[in-house]
This record gives C-alpha cells, structure tokens and sequence, in this order.
C-alpha cells in the first residue's frame, strides 16, 4: 500500500488566536507565520479579514512572507466577507479562501431561519464568488459533525459542482466519536460524485477530549488534510493538536499516512505560541508538555535509565526535546538517585548509594523534588565527595 500525504492546515493564527486573552498583533502573528512555514504546515489559516482592520493586515502582511504553504483567509457564505478576504490575500503565493455554512438542523433553523436548499443555494454562491477570485476554494460544512450523513453528502456534491477543491466537514462541537466522525468520511467517499477530485479536511474540535482521536480517525477513512492548531489551543477547550497528530501518524507507519511537518521544531514551536500568546501549555500535554518526558516513579526511572525504550514510545530530539528527565521525589529509587548524582560529579558506590538514599529520602519527604544543589546538601550531609575530575 502507498503512503499518503496528509496535508496540515495550522489554524493557530485564526481559530487558536480566538482564546480569550491570546489575542496577537501583526507583529507576534508574522513570527508565528514564518516559524509554521519553517516547520513545514501546507496551509496557514491567517485570520478572518473582515472581522476587523487589524486582521486584515495581519493577513495581507502573511500573505507577503510565506514562502512555501498555502496562505487561507476564513470568510461566511457573504459576498463582503469573500470580496475583504480576496484584497487580503491578493500578494500570496499561494491563496486559498475559506468559506462556509452551518448544515445541522440546529443551525439552519436557530441560526439561519432558512430551509435545506436555501442553506445549499448560499453555499453555491459563496463558493462561486470566492471561485471568481482565487482558484483554491475551501468549503466548510460548519457542525457537520451533527450533520445527517445522507444531506451532508447531498452538500458536499452540490460544492464540488461550484468548484470547491477542499470539503471541510468540521466536528464543530467536538461531538462525534471517533467510530461515528470516521464513518462520517467513509459515507461521504462513497456516496459523492466528484469526490475524489477534491481533498476532505477534518476539523475537530475538543469538547469531549476526542479531537485528535477524530481527525485521524477521519485520516484513516479518506481525508488528507487536518486542520489543527499548535498546543491544541482553540475555543472551549480546543482545537485538534498539530503535534499530536503529526507524531501519531508518524508513530504509526502502517497507516500509511504521512506529512511534510519537520517534528523536530515541534518543541520550539510549542514555546514560541505559548510566550506569545501568554498562555501555558499544560505540563501533562502529550509530545510538548513539561512532563511529557519526565519521569518521577522509580519503577519507570529504573526502566528509562536502563532502556529509554521501557518506558517511552518517542525518542525525546524527535520533537526537539533535548532529553528525557529524571525527576527527584519521594517515589524515586536508587538507579535515579545514583544517575542524578553522576551527572553533577557524584560517583557512588553501592555501599555509599544506600547511606545517601536515606538522607535523600529525608529530603524528599519534605520537598515536591530534589534538585541539584539538594544533591550536593544530601552529598555533604553523608560525607561522600564529588569525583576528581
């Protein structure tokens, strides 16, 4: 079976930035922008243009240092919105407009007031006008997730006709299981005329804590482009995580689905939006997360410090991580004791391991964790010298 490309489309910029308190300016989102390209996502969703003067030019002024990824602009199923969107991008290499409508019931009747064709005859229209300014036009089916299968695919058909080259079928509510977003793709692949002449994109969001688990499973079931967000962040409680379904794919090699993304920026990339955008990545994030690589047990140190492979499924430098950590607590046994004091000078006979692991039990008990200069306290407290060098 041949491998497949899945494309990534990083949406930080637009749906990460709707955080409230993250908001960026030009300045902080050209940063981003540059390091995405660098990372090598496909498409850069930018911003929402019309939404305000600033956004704007944040998109414009994207749109001219991108080098390599697909700049997209977010727009409603109105004309305004498409025409500000096309201005905004019209200095990208590689423009791309992102336009859309609810399809749930919910949506056509509490948002819209309207009826199903009404719904279809306005994505028809935004698609086409988006069509008349650039030729990469994304269609989004907002709330597809709780979307019938069946009207869904009678969208999706009726877009592709109107010249959309992306379908993104967004879980917009985080919603679906993965069993139910996947068969979601599966329907609309072999139910939609055309559908193979255009990429499906999963957008998922993280409600339910499945949106990873969604957009690959939608991956496995025919779509070859996930959009996503660094750190995850996003409305509510999130967006799809770039790194997280970047590694899994990459952990999983009998998918046969790949990506462009140099994993080993992931790390950096992490950092470089949380301190722009103030806001912390959880410690226990997985692939980015401070403890991602940590570890307290002495169990698991046992096992790391013998064979990092015991205990972890990703050598730490390929997300750009320099090391795994060995952490000081009260659970930690003597194998991390002993590898902690090496790497400050200590080289511990067994004898001298087991007086010094009771005075660093004394200290454990009082502290969350032992640091370096608790190692060389507990060193003088048991008479033990650091080796010569």
């Amino acid at each position: 079976m041949s491998t497949n490309k899945v494309q990534i489309f990083d949406t930080t910029l637009r749906d990460g930035e709707q955080v409230p308190g993250c908001k960026l300016n030009t300045q902080q989102k050209l940063i981003i922008a540059k390091q995405l390209d660098f990372l090598g996502v496909d498409v850069i969703e930018a911003g929402f243009p019309v939404s305000s003067p600033g956004d704007f030019t944040s998109v414009n002024e994207i749109s001219k240092v991108v080098k390599n990824a697909t700049v997209c602009g977010l727009t409603r199923a109105v004309e305004n919105d498409i025409k500000i969107a096309a201005e905004a991008l019209k200095e990208a290499k590689r423009p791309r407009i992102h336009t859309g409508i609810g399809t749930s019931d919910s949506h056509i009747k509490y948002k819209f007031n309207a009826t199903r064709d009404q719904v279809i005859e306005r994505g028809i229209a935004a698609v086409k006008y988006a069509k008349s300014f650039v030729e990469d036009v994304e269609f989004y089916a907002e709330d597809a997730g709780r979307t019938d299968n069946e009207f869904l695919a009678r969208v999706c058909e009726a877009m592709i006709k109107a010249g959309a080259t992306v379908l993104n079928i967004p879980d917009t509510t985080g919603y679906c299981l993965p069993e139910e977003y996947g068969e979601k793709i599966k329907y609309l692949k072999e139910n939609v005329k055309g559908i193979d002449n255009v990429i499906i994109s999963c957008h998922c969001h993280n409600d339910l804590g499945l949106a990873t688990a969604n957009s690959i499973a939608g991956a496995i079931h025919g779509a070859r482009q996930i959009e996503c967000t660094i750190n995850g962040i996003g409305e509510r409680a999130g967006n799809t995580s770039l790194e997280e379904v970047v590694m899994i794919m990459k952990q999983h090699p009998y998918l046969n689905l790949n990506t462009d993304i140099n994993s080993r920026l992931l790390y950096e990339t992490s950092q470089m939006v949380s301190d722009h955008m103030g806001m912390v990545v959880q410690p226990n994030k997985a692939i980015v997360g401070a403890n991602a690589f940590a570890h307290s047990s002495g169990i698991h140190q046992d096992g790391v410090i013998k064979n990092r492979e015991t205990y972890e499924i990703i050598d730490p430098a390929e997300v750009g991580v320099t090391e795994s950590a060995i952490v000081l607590t009260a659970r930690s046994g003597r194998a991390a004791l002993a590898y902690r004091a090496k790497k400050v000078g200590y080289e511990l006979t067994k004898l001298q391991l087991d007086d010094v692991y009771q005075e660093f039990l004394k200290f454990a008990d009082r502290k969350k964790e032992v640091v370096d200069s608790d190692i060389h306290q507990i060193m003088r407290n048991s008479n033990v010298a650091a080796a010569v060098a």
